[in-house]
């Protein structure tokens, strides 16, 4: 068989491998990316001077021990549950509470956000790499409404219950109105949502740093930002310290959006449409689907998803809009891909990109690993464990084409032979 039949024919099983499957070769592929981040951590340490080796193989020292460099990683994404000095051993002084679990939850609650943002397009057989641009706008209109309105409100609890769902409506709205945006192109003209989804990226960012610096800017502050919003119409944190800039109520909220994502793509008219414009177009539109309408309702709703995202950001972490928006957007399409595109696969894998970037603070602090090591290792990870899902996907797309192709050929030619001759 030559090399191209052979690729085609590892598409075609990682297209039919079945959950199980995909859940051993996720792990396997963790396994696999661990091993190789060890050696990396192990030559790392033996180039970098030091005065004491932390560890010592076959008489040689390193400076840094690549199991100690994993240990602290996960146990700090955790907020220390374990004592390190006594592997296995239990902290006793543990508080599940923490601020190191606190920063893990609060990146798995964002990214659950812009990785359902993602999926929703994905699914619709688009890509949209615009959530970033729609997480800014749709953060910024939160803030701006916040800000307005905030003072028409009595404030308090009552405040806060009115203030911060219409808050983050009006971010909903605003992002999902930009994300329609490349929809519309798409349908209507053509155009490449991988391009004009990019292009609008810069341009949020650039319709923002200049709404804010020229119109709103807050006149106390010397960077470019927002005024801030009262404590009262933000969502302040219940049992996490406050500092943490996380709530439970956040977290609630983005999993009851997977649920309500699942259900519109499983178990509605529209989903069904969606779903099937993304897998068999032709037999969509064949079957009475709308394509056009379907492209702009899908980029919408992705839009809007993102928005959401911009607009918890706002609301629980930051309190005002500003021009450093971290880039939740991009990390969602990595996301999205590690889940297979299934919203309640959304949730375990933004869970283990909160755990990374979280853990890698602690590597940064407890161990003097140089950031730029820790970054490799969780890059390493991300990538070795989203690839296979990500030619899954490939193979997904390929065999579908294939499948068409074969149904117009055999459907479409006139049989030869037959009494005519």
């Amino acid at each position: 068989m030559s090399a191209d039949g052979r690729g085609k024919a590892v598409l075609r099983r990682l297209a039919s491998a079945s959950a199980m499957e995909r859940i051993l070769i996720s792990f396997a592929a963790l396994v696999l990316a661990t091993l190789i981040g060890a050696v990396i951590v192990l030559v790392s340490g033996r180039v970098a001077t030091c005065q004491t080796a932390a560890t010592t193989l076959f008489g040689v020292g390193f400076c840094y021990d690549p199991l100690d460099v994993y240990l602290v990683l996960f146990n700090g994404a955790l907020g220390q549950p374990f004592l390190l000095d006594s592997p296995g051993l239990f902290n006793p002084d543990w508080n599940p509470l923490s601020f190191g679990l606190a920063f893990t939850l609060k990146e798995t609650t964002l990214l659950i956000f812009t990785g359902l943002s993602v999926a929703v397009a994905f699914r619709a057989g688009l890509f949209n790499i615009g959530t970033q641009g729609q997480l800014v706008l749709g953060g910024l209109a939160t803030a701006l409404f916040a800000v307005f309105v905030a003072p028409l409100l009595p404030g308090g609890v009552v405040g806060g219950l009115i203030l911060i769902p219409l808050a983050v409506l009006v971010g909903a709205v605003v992002g999902g109105l930009y994300g329609a945006i490349p929809g519309a192109l798409k349908a209507y003209s053509d155009a490449n949502e991988v391009i004009t989804t990019i292009m609008l990226n810069f341009i949020a960012a650039g319709i923002a740093k200049v709404l804010v610096s020229e119109f709103f800017r807050n006149p106390d502050s010397q960077v470019i930002e927002t005024a801030p919003i009262p404590d009262w119409g933000t969502i302040l944190p219940i049992a996490f310290p406050k500092g943490s800039d996380f709530s439970i109520l956040a977290l609630g909220f983005g999993l009851a959006l997977v649920v309500g994502v699942w259900y519109l793509l499983e178990r509605t008219s529209l989903g069904y449409d969606l779903r099937t414009s993304g897998e068999q177009p032709e037999a969509a539109e064949y079957g009475g689907v709308d394509a056009k309408r379907t492209t702009v309702v899908s980029m919408f709703l992705s839009g809007a998803l993102g928005g959401i995202g911009g607009a918890i950001w706002v609301l629980m972490v930051i309190g005002n809009w500003l021009t450093d928006v971290p880039s939740l957007g991009f990390d969602g399409i990595t996301v999205s891909i590690l889940a297979g595109n299934n919203p309640f696969g959304i949730v375990p894998a933004a869970l283990l990109f909160g755990t990374l970037k979280s853990g890698s603070l602690a590597v940064q602090f407890q161990t003097g690993v140089p950031k730029q090591l820790v970054g490799v290792l969780r890059g390493l990870i991300i990538l070795f464990v989203a690839m296979p899902e990500f030619f899954r996907m490939l193979g997904t797309r390929f065999t579908t084409t294939q499948g068409r192709e074969a149904v117009a050929t055999d459907g479409g030619e006139p049989l030869s032979g037959g009494d005519d001759e």
